[in-house]
């Protein structure tokens, strides 16, 4: 299992002298990117969620390629996929004006992350930084430990557990899809060819499917969205849950959790955050700060980017 590095060095107010303006400049920032389109919440906490997946929360998922440089953004799960970039971009220029060489990408990504999920009415936690910069990237890794939209639940589970995440962080931080959406390609297997068999998947309640034929063609339309919860798309809720006690969750690796014959422990969390909307937010607070925790670079280690697309020179 992987552990932290690090991790037991982060601090709440590790910029209190060097950069005390830092949560209001990213506040400020992510409520201008919410307020033109409330989906960059949910692009931003996907960022984190495939940083995090990949040498840990060091910022790499934010590297261009370059001739001499391979990133992660053009790795299977990532291309054509992720999005807000720009964002990051220039909540880093206001947070480089105020305090120039301080404050690194990776903590950026953390703060940002966690004000999006609050600005669509979800909760809130005090977010230990800290982190730094790595110099690297790694495609490989993007490609073999982020989990696929098709995933089995004996995969999300060693998924996870491979970032020191449990099965409760998993059904946890599953909870992220109450807020977004997905391309076609993602979700279109479930439709026209589940198991393999040409049919659609048996799980699917009947008018939901009805709903997402005309959103996904069998040929063409890879880029096509459909919201992950299609009843409060822009708003943080324990939603999520409840579709997926109905038969409506989008992709099949979120649907598998509420299924009581692949597992009983996924299947009560399910009942028990659809139940109380409390107890999904304070978990997921808790879940956040684990996730973000992974594998982080401190102290001499990596550096502070000047700018989040790549390496300083």
């Amino acid at each position: 299992m992987k552990m932290s590095r690090g991790g037991d060095q982060l601090s709440t107010d590790f910029y209190f002298y060097t950069c005390p303006q830092l949560e209001e400049i990213v506040y400020r920032g992510m409520h201008d990117a919410v307020q033109k389109e409330a989906r960059l919440a949910a692009s931003i906490l996907r960022l984190i969620f495939h940083d995090c997946f990949v040498q840990g929360c060091d910022a790499s998922v934010l590297l261009d390629d370059t001739p001499s440089f391979q990133g992660e953004k053009t790795a299977g799960p990532n291309n054509n996929s992720l999005r807000g970039f720009e964002v990051i971009d220039d909540i880093k220029s206001r947070v480089e004006s105020a305090c120039p060489g301080i404050v690194s990408c990776a903590d950026i990504l953390a703060l940002t992350s966690r004000d999006g999920v609050s600005l669509l009415n979800g909760p809130k936690w005090d977010v230990p930084l800290g982190r730094r910069d790595s110099k690297t990237a790694s495609f490989n890794e993007a490609n073999t430990n982020i989990p696929a939209p098709n995933s089995t639940l004996s995969q999300l589970i060693s998924k996870f557990s491979a970032q020191g995440l449990s099965t409760l962080d998993m059904v946890v931080l599953s909870g992220a899809h109450t807020i977004g959406k997905a391309r076609c390609v993602t979700f279109r297997q479930r439709l026209y060819n589940q198991g393999g068999n040409g049919t659609q998947d048996p799980i699917l309640q009947s008018s939901f499917g009805e709903q997402l034929l005309n959103a996904c063609p069998q040929v063409g339309g890879d880029n096509n969205l459909s919201p992950l919860d299609m009843f409060s798309p822009t708003v943080f809720n324990s939603q999520y849950y409840h579709n997926l006690l109905m038969g409506e969750g989008l992709l099949a690796s979120d649907q598998i959790l509420a299924s009581p014959t692949s597992s009983m422990t996924t299947f009560l969390l399910t009942h028990s955050f659809a139940n109380s909307e409390a107890e999904f937010f304070e978990n997921f607070k808790n879940s956040m700060i684990k996730l973000n925790s992974i594998n982080v670079l401190t102290r001499s280690q990596g550096e502070i980017r000047q700018n989040c697309r790549k390496v300083n020179t």
